[in-house]
């Protein structure tokens, strides 16, 4: 989801007094020379070559650990780019250039923690250098710190307001650390100026959380239109519609989403519901069937399928379901509706009349919690 340019890694180590005009030779000063030339010229295949000569020459030649674990990153070989510039590192801790590789070879991998050690490291060095706040903030969201990438950014924001990088992991952060008001704003400003549908996404998929299904819808068609191929957009702007209202929309969404993927479970599960609220029962079917095959235990899902096996006649096999929901989550208002339905239908007046006290208690606290926060 990420379009910052500093995620590329390949940092060039420089020797501060290299000379580029030292006649070629076999030493382990030309290789290393040789090869920086080439990694300058983007041959990383030779860089990394020449690199390993000047190693064998010389095992402690700090600079060439450091240009190979660059030159490595560059061609996705990342755990030997960790161990060269840890290497480096080891015997140099001040290089801060061969520590920013180290970081981004560490992120490059997936491991956020140790990425994360070594750009607080520089980060507290440099406060206000703003490549390494945005990607030791990345690194904050990835690992779930969203509130820790908030303190990060905030006093950094001003002056840097049109970086739409910064801005990215800002608006993210502040969105998923519970600062919607302030995030979305800047989540839907940039998504404009960057047109890009991941940031739509983002915004969409929090305008959706808040139940603002229309805003929701918009953000999301935005999202669709510049990539229809967007994963989950098309589910998500199914669930959108739906929520409003929108059925027809909906039907089309969840359709899109299944020919990209047969086997998406929300877009089944919502194709599924609205067929069986349509009435459409062939439809309905082997949709939820589907829905209960990929996740068995999903308990929407199961109240769909039981819905389904009352309006099927299958009322035993209703019953069964709905009373096992309630017993997992005797709480939730929609089993005991239509398990009183049931009950009367069973020829059980007095268990109907019991599922409707439950039904009419449960509604009650719900106006009266509903009240107390308004």
């Amino acid at each position: 989801m990420h379009f910052v340019s500093i995620l590329s890694v390949g940092l060039l180590v420089q020797s501060a007094g290299q000379s580029a005009v030292q006649p070629p030779g076999v030493d382990a000063e030309s290789a290393l020379r040789e090869g920086t030339v080439a990694q300058q010229r983007g041959d990383m295949k030779t860089a990394i070559e020449d690199f390993r000569k000047a190693l064998l020459l010389r095992p402690d030649m700090v600079e060439a650990h450091a240009n190979l674990g660059a030159a490595l990153a560059a061609v996705g070989q990342v755990d030997e780019a960790i161990e060269e510039d840890s290497r480096a590192l080891d015997t140099n801790p001040h290089d801060e250039a061969v520590r920013r590789n180290l970081a981004k070879a560490y992120y490059q991998k997936g491991d956020l923690n140790n990425a994360r050690v070594q750009l607080e490291a520089l980060h507290a060095a440099h406060p206000t250098d703003l490549q390494t706040a945005i990607l030791l903030a990345y690194s904050y969201n990835k690992l779930g710190r969203e509130a820790d990438a908030v303190a990060l950014l905030a006093p950094l924001e001003p002056g840097h307001e049109d970086d739409l990088d910064f801005e990215y992991v800002y608006a993210y952060a502040l969105i998923a650390s519970g600062q919607q008001d302030v995030g979305l704003p800047k989540m839907e400003k940039l998504a404009e100026a960057k047109n890009s549908a991941e940031a739509w996404l983002v915004a969409g998929s929090a305008r959706f959380y808040r139940k603002e299904m229309q805003l929701a819808q918009a953000d999301l068609d935005a999202a669709l239109k510049i990539n229809p191929k967007l994963p989950g957009a098309y589910t998500l702007d199914g669930q959108a519609r739906y929520g409003h209202g929108d059925t027809d929309g909906a039907v089309r969404a969840f359709q899109a989403a299944l020919r990209d993927d047969p086997r998406d479970f929300m877009a089944t599960l919502y194709l599924g519901t609205i067929r069986l609220e349509q009435r459409n029962l062939d439809e309905a079917q082997p949709l939820l069937e589907l829905a209960l095959q990929l996740r068995p235990n999903w308990p929407f899902a199961r109240l769909q399928m039981a819905k389904l096996n009352d309006l099927r006649d299958r009322l035993p096999e209703a019953e069964r379901i709905l009373e096992d929901l309630e017993r997992t989550d005797p709480e939730w208002l929609d089993p005991h509706i239509a398990l009183a339905a049931i009950y009367y239908k069973l020829k059980r007046p007095a268990d109907g009349d019991r599922e409707r006290e439950i039904v009419r208690r449960i509604e009650t606290e719900q106006q009266q919690k509903e009240t107390k926060r308004h």
